[in-house]
Formats: structure tokens, C-alpha cells, sequence
């Protein structure tokens, strides 16, 4: 019988947190320590990996157009996929003679509709967690967007409130931008309630997709930024990635991945510019990432704060054009990696995962009202048993 009040009392407790991102290129995973909630939270990174999906199950992830047995499908396919990672990372933990308490798993965002943008809110992530607690015999925390939404809010970002757990100084403000499949910033103050975050736009997602489509399948990233420094930047075609009203839309605001996806906003621009040398086509897509990162911190964050350090995670820390190119549109400003301060760019969302499933535990509130646009502060994620 699983008796919440017990895992509640549990010091520490050990969590395995589990995401796939919006760029579909694998599941994240980590082992953790924690201690407390909220504010007196003590937290011990002790294992990180990532376990890459094959090419048909990423290509099935990444369909604009999946019917509603696929979807029903892939919600069982991804919940194996997510116990099998989440039983990997107990081996590890065995290894340490360490017994892990819960799950908290992220699962994947198939679509996702947050007000005021559209007439009809909602979300839908997939990854069974019914599946992941019946083959690790664990309790399950997932859903974590569905609460928020209900009392009003876009239901992410979510991660500033890790961010502020793992990154606060009592007299530095800090600006964290997270470059995964999709970037968002937050301004991590030493008050909580002075906390300031929002969705900037695409990120990996769109460079992926660009890659993927000029090379028809044949290359999936571009590894290191190499295509993106080695080319020139069309002015008219980045002028028409940047006319999209989102990247002027005040916060609070999240990203309708939809909006961004190949067949809305990339794949006629790219087919109508076959003139071009892939080059020069991945370089303006990568600069336009870094361009509505930068102008969102002009715009929105400058005029409010000041910011003594940047710091970037995530998967867009890999591309070292991107982090060339951020540092310099954002100097005097220092631009630090969250690997120098001991957490893998890699793993950060995972761990946030694990931060907000110990909060779900507990009971404490983890969203961010003034960030999310909700109501009121409440408890994020469903629980399901083992």
C-alpha cells in the first residue's frame, strides 16, 4: 500500500527525474538527493544520463500530423521507454546502495494551447506513467502543466522555479535562459516574488527541422553550430522569421509549438529559398534564435532589472555558434554554462522535473503566478501509485 505520509516524512529522498524535450531527440534522466521543500530545499546531483530514441520513434514524436490511435499509441510506447530509463538510472542508484523513492517524469508535450492565445486551452502529454509505475514499482509524479492551466495560467515556463532552487544569490540577480527545443528566460532575483519569466520562442527545434529538411533526413542537428558559422545570414528571409507576432506579445506568454512547426512556419520559406547554400540557410535560423533571445532581453527584462550573470543550459549550450553569438550580443553581461556551476546543460530539465515532483510530494506549491498568469499558487502533478 503506498502511504504518502511516510514518503513525505522521508529524509532525504532519492528521485529519478525523466524528460523529453521538445527537440525529440531522447530521454533525459537523473538521480537526486534531496532534502526539505520550498526555499530550504537542499539538493545533490548523483547521476545523469540520456538515453537517445531510434530514428522511427523520434520521427513518429515529431509528425505535425498524427492521427488519435497514434497518439493513444505513442502514449503507451513512450511510457516503456521512460520505465526502461527510469529502471536504468535504479541500477545506478543500486550500485550506490542508494533505494529510490519516487519517479517524477516530465513525459512529452504533443500540443499545447494556453490562454488568452486561443478561444479553447489545453495540453496533452503523453508518456504513460501508469506503465513506468507498474514496470519500476515506484510511485509516479507527471502532468505538472495541467494544474496551472486550470487556475488560469499557460501552464509553463515551469522551470524558474528550479532555476530560483538551484541558481539564487542573496545580492546577485541572475538571468537564466534555457535553450532547449524551445528557449525561455527567467530572472532569478533573490525574492521570490520578484521572480520574472516567459517563453522567448523556438529554439533547438527550429534548426533541427531546418537541418532536417535541406538534408531530407540524412542529418538531424547541426553538430557544434559548424554550418551555422560557416554561413552567411539572408537578411529577407531572417526578417520574415523574426515578423511573427509572438516575439512582440508581452509576458506572461508560451510557445504554441505548433506555430513554430515545420509545416507552419519553416517548410515553404526554405523550399521558396533553394538558391541558397544550406550554409546560409541554418545560419539565419540559428541567428534568429539568438536574436529573439537577445531583443527579448532588451525588451522585457533590461528595462526592469539588472542583471549581474547570464547563465545557459540545455541542449542549445551544445552549439557553440549559439553560445559564441549570445555572448556577444549580451556582453559586458557574463555568460557562464550551467555546467560550471555543477549541473550538466543536459540534465537541467530532468532535474527540475525531480525538484517539482519532491514539491508535488510535499504538497507545496511550485508554480509562479506572476510568471504563469494563474489565479492563485497551487500544487503541480497527479501522483499515481505503484
Amino acid at each position: 500500500m503506498f502511504d504518502l505520509q511516510a514518503l513525505q516524512q522521508k529524509i532525504p529522498r532519492y528521485i529519478i527525474g525523466l524528460s523529453s524535450g521538445a527537440s525529440c531527440d531522447g530521454i533525459d534522466a537523473v538521480l537526486v538527493r534531496l532534502k526539505g521543500s520550498g526555499p530550504e530545499m537542499a539538493m545533490r546531483l548523483l547521476a545523469s544520463n540520456t538515453f537517445p530514441y531510434d530514428e522511427d520513434f523520434r520521427l513518429a514524436l515529431l509528425s505535425e500530423h498524427k492521427t488519435d490511435r497514434e497518439i493513444c499509441q505513442l502514449n503507451f510506447q513512450l511510457g516503456e521507454l521512460l520505465a526502461r530509463a527510469a529502471l536504468e538510472m535504479m541500477k545506478v542508484a543500486k550500485e550506490q546502495n542508494i533505494e529510490v523513492d519516487l519517479i517524477a517524469s516530465h513525459g512529452h508535450t504533443i500540443v499545447h494551447f494556453p490562454p488568452p492565445t486561443v478561444s479553447k486551452v489545453g495540453i496533452l502529454q503523453i508518456g504513460e506513467s501508469a506503465v513506468i509505475a507498474e514496470r519500476t514499482g515506484l510511485p509516479v509524479v507527471s502532468d505538472f502543466r495541467v494544474r496551472d492551466m486550470a487556475a488560469g495560467g499557460q501552464g509553463a515556463p515551469l522551470m524558474p522555479y528550479a532555476d530560483w532552487i538551484l541558481f539564487r544569490r542573496s545580492n546577485r540577480t541572475i538571468l537564466c535562459i534555457n535553450i532547449g527545443g524551445i528557449t525561455n528566460m527567467a530572472v532569478i532575483a533573490p525574492d521570490f516574488q520578484k521572480i520574472f519569466a516567459f517563453d522567448v520562442g523556438p529554439g533547438n527545434m527550429v534548426i533541427d527541422a531546418t537541418v532536417r529538411l535541406l538534408t531530407r533526413g540524412a542529418e538531424n542537428i547541426d553538430r557544434d553550430g559548424r554550418m551555422a558559422r560557416h554561413g552567411k545570414v539572408i537578411d529577407e528571409f531572417l526578417q520574415y522569421l523574426l515578423d511573427h507576432p509572438f516575439f512582440t506579445k508581452v509576458p506572461p506568454k508560451t510557445v504554441n509549438r505548433e506555430d513554430f512547426g515545420e509545416e507552419n512556419y519553416l517548410r515553404d520559406a526554405l523550399a521558396s529559398r533553394k538558391e541558397y547554400p544550406i550554409e546560409d540557410l541554418v545560419a539565419t535560423v540559428t541567428t534568429m534564435v539568438v536574436r529573439t533571445i537577445i531583443d527579448a532581453y532588451e525588451r522585457f527584462v533590461k528595462p526592469q532589472y539588472t542583471i549581474d550573470h547570464i547563465i545557459i543550459g540545455g541542449g542549445g549550450t551544445k552549439n557553440r555558434t549559439i553560445h559564441k553569438w549570445l555572448a556577444k550580443g549580451l556582453a559586458p553581461i557574463p555568460v557562464f554554462t550551467s555546467d560550471q556551476y555543477g549541473i550538466p546543460n543536459s540534465s537541467r530539465e530532468a532535474l527540475s522535473f525531480a525538484i517539482l515532483g519532491n514539491e508535488t510530494i510535499c504538497g507545496t506549491p511550485a508554480n509562479i503566478p506572476q510568471v504563469t498568469g494563474a489565479s492563485h499558487p497551487v500544487i503541480l502533478g497527479k501522483i499515481t501509485p505503484p
